[in-house]
């Protein structure tokens, strides 16, 4: 069955009405709230009469017929209600990096041409220095959180949640658009049915009842009904994947989203004081960025904090090195700790089973290294390939028919999305998954992963964080490089034997550079293009 995320919240929000669904620091709102809110907001986009141009089935994978809405907010219960609303109202909504300054967000904006943007007051400056170079102006609604005036023409967000109005029927064949962080290349725009992500990375597989898709909106909320979903608080940004997918997951299963106060940057603190004060049972994050700092907080502290509520920590888009599971062991042993493997292209594709060695979910294998056949879970183990997914995958990127060809391809009559992650099945069926290809470094006729690298050096008890890249070299070719974040003194010859102790010596860094911060993005992920920046100098 294919459904729309208007469908399926709607339907929940009878059961659930006096729940809350969205605790957004000291603002609460129940179901019914949200519901109406969302509902409002759908009512006030149609009507500005901004009805789909054309139909899925009249399209090219890489092509939109609808409308598109901005969603440039920090973390909040507008941020989902605005994500919610236009799918209601069969606007396509994407994210915005918040950090952007004018030329990267021109170029966002540029590069989706939203028809309406919903933004916080805080970000009107670099907003209206950017308006004048777009191609098109579009309709402006501001979140006041107190930052002064609106821009002109702008609409206050209240204003906009409280319109009435009927509301067109969404269907699964709608889109619902990611944009990737940019990481390795400018940000494109991944475009998803409705229908597709919901069942890959929302919950719409009953994983209680053995991963098949759901049969009906009533099966999926007699299930919840039951058992309802947990109290999660996704610590990363809403403005990248991990955040919007686990809030959204919390909600589909009958839940409540849980935001931090202050939720403009990550403080483990306040992270911390929430989950003790709203009983959260779930905490996502990404990573050792993520997870560090909480640890030092925990070790830090002579209180003793009623952690009690929390049941798992959920890390996805970076693992979690050794050296900082077994402190979370120490420190909370009754908490379950989970890292996902997965990308803006691809949905959640694999769980943890150890170190860099997953468990796929439905859908997830390896493809041949010439993307020409799929590789047997049960045939030679070793053989290199790719990470990939089939079945619910995305239709392509936005405008650009050349790379949605290249990382959806179709072999033997089945398409297939291989976002760039090189891996290799082990004995048991499992996948190791080796490492971005395109942070991949030739040396002297070698490859190394640079997260294999980055993984080992962070194992250390004084490396705070780390980044590993390739340097130009005369004598190799490309030679890697460690840009390194201590916690407490140690040198580089030291670190050079703790990377020969855990891998080949061609794969040890050949120089390491010590900074003050590694750095990452809100998200915690890496600005490799700075490490190598570092490196080169």
């Amino acid at each position: 069955m294919d459904f729309s995320f208007a469908e399926v919240l709607g339907a929940l929000a009878v059961p659930f009405a006096a729940k809350e669904a969205v605790v957004d620091g000291e603002r609460r709102f129940t179901w019914a709230q949200f519901d109406a809110r969302t509902r409002g907001f759908a009512a006030f986009l149609a009507r500005l009469g901004l009805h789909p141009r054309a139909e899925r089935a009249d399209l090219a994978n890489h092509e939109s017929g609808q409308h598109h809405l901005a969603i440039y907010l920090h973390n909040s219960a507008e941020f989902l209600e605005a994500l919610v609303g236009a799918t209601r109202a069969r606007l396509a909504p994407f994210n915005v990096n918040y950090r952007y300054q004018a030329a990267e967000l021109t170029y966002l904006l540029d590069d989706a041409s939203p028809s309406v943007v919903v933004y916080e007051g805080a970000f009107a400056p670099v907003l209206a220095e950017v308006l004048p170079r777009l191609r098109r102006r579009p309709v402006l609604v501001q979140v006041d959180r107190g930052h002064g005036d609106l821009l002109p023409d702008a609409i206050p967000y209240e204003a906009a949640v409280a319109a009435h109005s009927a509301l067109p029927e969404a269907n699964g064949d709608d889109l619902y658009i990611l944009y990737t962080g940019g990481t390795t290349g400018m940000p494109k725009g991944v475009l998803w049915r409705q229908a597709d992500i919901f069942v890959t990375a929302l919950g719409g597989r009953n994983f209680r009842g053995g991963g098949a898709e759901w049969s009906s909106v009533e099966d999926l909320v007699e299930a919840a009904i039951k058992r309802p979903g947990p109290r999660l608080l996704p610590a990363p940004p809403f403005m990248h994947g991990t955040g919007q997918w686990t809030a959204l997951q919390a909600l589909v299963a009958g839940g409540t989203a849980i935001i931090q106060p202050g939720a403009t940057r990550f403080d483990p603190h306040t992270v911390l004081d929430t989950i003790e004060r709203e009983r959260v049972e779930v905490l996502v994050i990404v990573g050792d960025a993520f997870a560090r700092p909480l640890v030092e907080a925990l070790d830090g502290s002579d209180r003793h904090r009623d952690l009690s509520s929390l049941v798992a920590i959920v890390s996805s888009g970076a693992a979690v090195t050794s050296t900082t599971r077994e402190a979370i062991a120490r420190l909370l042993p009754h908490v379950k700790l989970k890292d996902v493997v997965g990308s803006s292209e691809s949905g959640p594709q694999a769980d943890a089973q150890e170190g860099r060695v997953f468990v796929p979910r439905p859908g997830t294998l390896v493809v041949s290294t010439d993307r020409a056949r799929v590789l047997s879970p049960t045939g030679e183990a070793g053989e290199e390939g790719w990470l990939a997914s089939s079945g619910r995958v995305p239709l392509g990127y936005l405008g650009d028919p050349a790379k949605t060809a290249d990382t959806f391809p179709v072999i033997d009559g089945v398409r297939f999305s291989i976002p760039g992650d090189r891996a290799r099945y082990v004995d048991d069926g499992a996948i190791e998954v080796l490492g971005r290809d395109s942070m991949t470094i030739n040396t002297g006729g070698e490859k190394v992963f640079a997260e294999e690298v980055e993984s080992v050096l962070c194992d250390h008890p004084a490396v705070a964080d780390a980044l590993v890249v390739g340097r130009p070299s005369e004598r190799w070719g490309s030679e890697v490089v460690a840009v390194v974040q201590l916690t407490s003194a140690t040198t580089d010859t030291e670190l050079l034997a703790h990377c020969t102790d855990h891998l080949a010596r061609y794969k040890a860094p050949k120089q390491i550079v010590f900074v003050d911060a590694v750095r990452r993005s809100p998200a915690g992920k890496p600005d490799y293009a700075w490490a190598s920046e570092v490196a080169r100098a």
